[in-house]
């Protein structure tokens, strides 16, 4: 039987109506494609990415980096599997899967990956994601953006710890290969939090250098000595166990960097970071 999740945070985070969120994507990615490295969608096998999960007139021109590389490259995923961190709270182990068979949007309805759900054995929640909007604010880029069928798998972390991580990525990686299911892992998080823009900028730095050397020990440990408010940063450590577990050679590499200020000027602001997770098969 048919269960839907109606969306959460549209007219929010992002547009109600369907013409307005095919304008804000397009015009973004219209305004960063000279500065988009599409030569990333060739030569590598992609694995995952980070995309920020903020209202999209300040973080749209992050993300828009990494979900223009999924709609230039070759490849196809039959399933994005999305994990975002908790918000609310709400949920009843490390992690959560939801009990619908799709969600929707103001682009219509995508459905959701539920044979892949049933094989990863993660307790299910609907409470976790109802009204969480980090990996709502995913699916549209995907829906617009994406000319072939796909289904989605979100997956909120409620306990953000390497061990959470590395355990998530293991049930990941082991149902993907059971079912032979060719995935994409986005892991959506934020960065610094309200700080002035060069501290902010400071703090991603220490955690981004444990990050992109796929270090989950000493980003773990960066971001509790720092105090770093980057919300996702368990999500992140997922992708970062799924890329060793799944290539010889991952790579992760920054795509694109901003923070909020660069949309409304202030001295206090929200940084965004979108990174793509891939092997050389060139």
């Amino acid at each position: 039987m048919e269960k839907i999740r109606k969306p959460s945070v549209a007219g929010r985070f992002y547009p109600a109506d369907k013409e307005e969120i095919t304008e804000i994507i397009y015009s973004v990615r219209e305004m960063e494609l000279d500065k988009i490295n599409r030569s990333l969608a060739s030569g590598n096998h992609l694995l995952g990415g980070v995309s920020p999960h903020a209202g999209y007139v300040f973080s749209a021109y992050q993300a828009i980096h990494l979900y223009d590389i999924l709609a230039t490259t070759h490849e196809q995923f039959e399933t994005f599997v999305i994990v975002n961190p908790n918000h609310s709270g709400l949920g009843t182990t490390d992690y959560n899967l939801c009990g619908y068979t799709a969600w929707e949007t103001p682009l219509g309805k995508v459905e959701l990956d539920t044979e892949m759900a049933e094989a990863l054995d993660i307790v299910v929640s609907d409470a976790a994601h109802d009204s969480e909007h980090s990996g709502e604010v995913q699916v549209p880029f995907l829906q617009l953006l994406l000319k072939y069928p796909f289904k989605i798998l979100p997956i909120t972390m409620n306990r953000q710890n390497p061990e959470a991580a590395a355990l998530l990525a293991g049930k990941i990686e082991i149902a993907a290969s059971k079912l032979k299911r060719k995935i994409f892992l986005i892991a959506s998080s934020d960065f610094c939090h309200y700080l002035p823009p060069a501290l902010g900028a400071k703090i991603d730095d220490a955690v981004l250098t444990h990050m992109l050397h796929l270090d989950t020990a000493n980003t773990y440990k960066t971001v509790k000595e720092l105090k770093a408010s980057i919300c996702g940063y368990g999500p992140i450590m997922t992708l970062m166990e799924y890329l060793k577990r799944v290539a010889i050679k991952p790579q992760l590499t920054i795509l694109r960097r901003g923070h909020s200020g660069d949309v409304h000027p202030s001295d206090r602001v929200v940084d965004y970071v979108s990174m793509l997770g891939y092997e050389k098969t060139k």
